[in-house]
């Protein structure tokens, strides 16, 4: 027996584009599939080879046509045979482990820097260290006041 259509969802799962059935028919529920440039919001829609599928995918746009209509959930590259990327490749960052650079802040906006509160802790500390010492003079000096 030739299956000529299969369900969207199954598709998606057997084609390794989601780690669930059920996550596959979330997504198509939310609407954000189209099949062949039309807005597809079930899950049962009838897939055929050849339909050209357009849904976002992590921070990407995926596009892809589909070539087979696959049997079974299988390895990674059984998956990759049932489709062909139909969009150009993304460029990559030049250093991936390397973190975005730090938003910039107004000086005394917002929660203080590392170093910030070290020069802060500092400056009470020497005012402290100031008001003990000015204590303790006026102590020994109390007696030229009498």
């Amino acid at each position: 027996m030739v299956v000529d259509t299969q369900r969207l969802d199954k598709w998606l799962w057997y084609a390794r584009f989601f780690k669930s059935r059920s996550l596959a028919t979330k997504f198509c529920a939310a609407g954000r599939l189209r099949v062949n440039e039309q807005g597809v919001k079930k899950a049962h829609h009838g897939l055929r080879v050849g339909d050209v599928l357009t849904f976002p995918k992590a921070r990407h746009i995926r596009v892809v046509r589909v070539v087979d209509l696959g049997s079974r959930r299988g390895p990674a590259a059984e998956a990759q045979a049932l489709y062909d990327d139909l969009q150009p490749p993304q460029p990559r960052p030049k250093n991936p482990g390397e973190p975005a650079p730090a938003a910039r802040r107004e000086r005394g906006q917002g929660r203080p820097t590392k170093r910030e509160r070290r020069e802060t802790d500092r400056a009470e500390q020497l005012a402290r260290q100031h008001t003990l010492d000015l204590a303790t003079h006026v102590e020994r000096n109390v007696h030229y006041l009498d």
